[in-house]
């Protein structure tokens, strides 16, 4: 199993479960004025791992792909990746949400 596809995955789910915290933060706070800045700072985190996991999850299948079948764990990087991905655009749609209210 490939480490990097192991560490796509993780960085993935964790991306989604912090990009939660920032919609939550960012809209219970929206009207009283803190929402937005302590959004923001949790989408900062959302966002480093989520492109963590994009990264991890291209260097691991392009890894898995040349190792001619010693390594296996394809899905998963590619389940890592989508999910990096759509932790930022959780994040970003949370952010925009909070801003604008």
């Amino acid at each position: 199993m490939s480490g990097q596809a192991i560490g796509s995955m993780v960085a993935g789910i964790l991306s989604i479960l912090v990009s939660l915290v920032v919609s939550c933060f960012g809209l219970a706070g929206a009207k009283p004025g803190w929402g937005p800045i302590v959004a923001g700072a949790f989408a900062v985190l959302a966002a480093t791992t989520g492109l963590a996991a994009i990264g991890l999850g291209w260097y691991s299948v392009r890894h898995i792909t040349r190792s001619g079948g010693r390594l296996v764990g394809r899905g998963m990087a590619i389940a890592g990746m989508s999910c990096g991905a759509a932790g930022l655009l959780l994040t970003t749609a949370a952010m925009v949400l909070a801003l604008l209210i």
